[in-house]
């Protein structure tokens, strides 16, 4: 699942990770909340919705976009109230939460880190395969962050595995053996 964090609108998307690189599409969305509304009742409504999406698709996983300073703070903290709500919901269901920046999510889908919403937009209908762009953007972007995470899910699972490894393996060379009675370890 990934999610495109906004109050005002939050992109939801939904896709199944196919062999290689393919993906296909799901479901996709726009969570809206009136921006006149108090901000705990926008927070509910988001987590609500938020919170039906994951219990009628049951994601494996969600991806998040990670909040980064816009220049309004106002803003920002919106979205990373908007974010708290999200990843709440994530966690409630004991769903795993991974986090990516716009510049990463750019450059996994696009090969350009610096991608404009035109471009990527157009490059998330091409990947999917759809008959037209998703619209509104938080939609496409949603998409985008969903993309992302199949993509580099696989080298994820990867690098951790190879530090679970180096944990173990340097754990093991620092254990001494049971016949040595020195006790002190090499630094």
């Amino acid at each position: 699942m990934g999610i495109d964090p906004g109050l005002t609108r939050c992109g939801l998307s939904v896709v199944q990770a196919g062999r290689g690189r393919a993906v296909l599409p799901v479901a996709v969305g726009v969570v809206r909340t009136p921006s006149g509304d108090d901000l705990a009742l926008r927070l509910l409504r988001l987590s609500r919705a938020v919170g039906e999406w994951m219990d009628e698709y049951r994601p494996d996983v969600v991806a998040v976009e990670r909040v980064f300073e816009r220049g309004n703070v106002s803003t920002v903290m919106h979205t990373a109230h908007a974010v708290g709500v999200l990843i709440l919901a994530a966690a409630e269901r004991g769903v795993p939460v991974h986090m990516y920046t716009p510049s990463e999510v750019k450059k996994a889908v696009s090969g350009n880190g610096r991608a404009d919403k035109k471009q990527m937009t157009a490059m998330i209908t091409r990947i999917l395969g759809l008959s037209e762009p998703p619209k509104p953007a938080d939609a496409a972007d949603a998409l985008a962050l969903a993309v992302c995470h199949c993509w580099r899910a696989p080298m994820l699972f990867r690098q951790r595995a190879g530090l679970i490894d180096g944990r173990v393996s340097a754990a093991k060379r620092r254990t001494p053996s049971p016949d040595n009675h020195d006790r002190s370890f090499p630094s």
